[in-house]
């Protein structure tokens, strides 16, 4: 298990651990859409999303997107925190072969009560470089010596 992180050992400027994933396959892209009943044709049949909607390939799925943001938050706040809010959009497409890294920045940082808010952007790049699910996000930390964020976490103890 790793370390836990402090709100008082983050600083506006840091960046979180990267989390990279890929090269996506099309079984990849199969197997989530699949898991998630996501029978969108976009995501499994070539022809369709090439000839029928015009598309370079077959797509990643958004949801699997929101999964990847989620995880990098999630690992990054370890047990002791929580993944309070996380907002992005989706502005690109990714193919099989694309290899995608979620990344994060601290924004801002509060302290709320017992505990530590941090603010973030987040994303997810693509091997060129080319953002296409720009965001944000609110992790909630403990202090050192502080309560631990409990579980399930409920916003109104920030009060």
């Amino acid at each position: 298990m790793a370390e836990p992180v402090y709100f008082e050992s983050v600083a506006v400027g840091d960046d979180i651990p990267v989390l990279a994933k890929g090269p996506m396959t099309t079984a990849h892209i199969i197997r989530w859409s699949a898991a998630m009943e996501n029978w969108h044709k976009i995501h499994y049949d070539w022809r369709y999303a090439t000839g029928h909607d015009g598309l370079p390939d077959v797509l990643v799925n958004g949801s699997w997107k929101q999964h990847v943001l989620a995880q990098l938050l999630v690992d990054w706040a370890g047990e002791t925190g929580w993944l309070w809010k996380m907002n992005f959009q989706y502005r690109g497409m990714n193919i099989p072969g694309d290899t995608l890294t979620a990344w994060g920045r601290v924004t801002g940082t509060r302290r709320r009560a017992d505990y530590g808010v941090v603010e973030l952007e987040i994303g997810l790049k693509d091997q060129n470089g080319r953002e296409g699910s720009p965001g944000t996000a609110s992790v909630v930390l403990p202090l050192k010596g502080g309560p631990g964020v409990p579980y399930p976490f409920d916003p109104a103890v920030l009060h």
